[in-house]
């Protein structure tokens, strides 16, 4: 990050409560409120990761069967409540959101560490890292993800967001298993240069494993993981290059969404979905 971007940031909180919550029917969107939000976050986060999906914990990781690392005492967390539980086990859905601000106390974003998001950090009006997203098993249905993505574009509005981006991960690291959804998204939707993110030299992974025409591209579509395709219907994009994550067990990609029409796209969608649940 440049100097002119954290001083142009505000003085981080830790949590914080200016955002309304959302109800719909049994289910709650909002942001963590206190320790005990933010620790049934990272506990749900390490069943998803480190359990169902076999990500490697570190010693400590494994000891406090929790997932977490020095963002999540700077950043929000949003949060998905089952009303219909109580304490830690009512939180069945997180993201976390990390502002310009919590980077600036950290001196970097997470992204950082894979990509040189230099473009996407000086951007001059307000940016949003996302990650760390998880939906507890019995709660990965529709309703659920949409009421995730309509706390997102709340939180988007609020805070005036102009650029949203992170790392999104496709599961495993065999790249040849990967070749095809990896090649569709850098061919069809890679980043125009002023925002393009670009995987660090001794990180960096081509992409384009595949030439143009030689493979099935709706079956590649196919094979896009639903959270990435949700960036993508935003108007989303790619950016340059893929990196292995040994410690996720995953596939990289940088996202990056102009939320310009974040919010009035997700709406429609939304009361469109609610309608056709009635």
């Amino acid at each position: 990050m440049s100097s002119a971007a954290i001083d142009r940031s505000p003085v981080p909180r830790r949590f914080d409560s200016s955002l309304p919550p959302i109800v719909a029917g049994d289910f709650e969107v909002r942001l963590a409120r206190d320790e005990a939000d933010l620790d049934a976050s990272q506990a749900l986060r390490y069943r998803v990761f480190y359990e169902e999906m076999a990500a490697h914990a570190t010693p400590e990781m494994r000891a406090r069967r929790r997932d977490f690392d020095d963002f999540d005492e700077l950043c929000d967390h949003l949060l998905v409540i089952d009303r219909r539980r109580t304490g830690a086990e009512s939180i069945v859905g997180t993201y976390r959101l990390i502002r310009r601000s919590a980077a600036a106390a950290y001196g970097r974003f997470y992204s950082a560490a894979e990509y040189d998001i230099s473009r996407l950090a000086n951007w001059p009006g307000e940016v949003l890292e996302v990650g760390r997203s998880c939906v507890e098993a019995s709660a990965r249905t529709g309703s659920t993800m949409n009421l995730l993505w309509r706390g997102i574009a709340t939180f988007v509005s609020h805070f005036d967001i102009e650029i949203m981006f992170g790392c999104a991960s496709l599961p495993g690291n065999d790249l040849q298993r990967l070749a095809l959804p990896l090649s569709y998204l850098s061919q069809k939707h890679l980043a125009p240069p002023e925002l393009r993110a670009r995987a660090l030299p001794e990180r960096y992974v081509d992409m384009n494993l595949l030439q143009p025409g030689t493979y099935d591209v709706k079956l590649a579509e196919r094979m896009v993981p639903p959270l990435i395709k949700g960036y993508l219907r935003l108007g989303g994009f790619v950016g340059d290059g893929a990196v292995i994550d040994d410690q996720f067990n995953t596939v990289d990609v940088c996202i990056v969404v102009k939320t310009d029409l974040v919010t009035e796209k997700y709406f429609k969608h939304y009361e469109r979905a609610q309608r056709d649940s009635e």
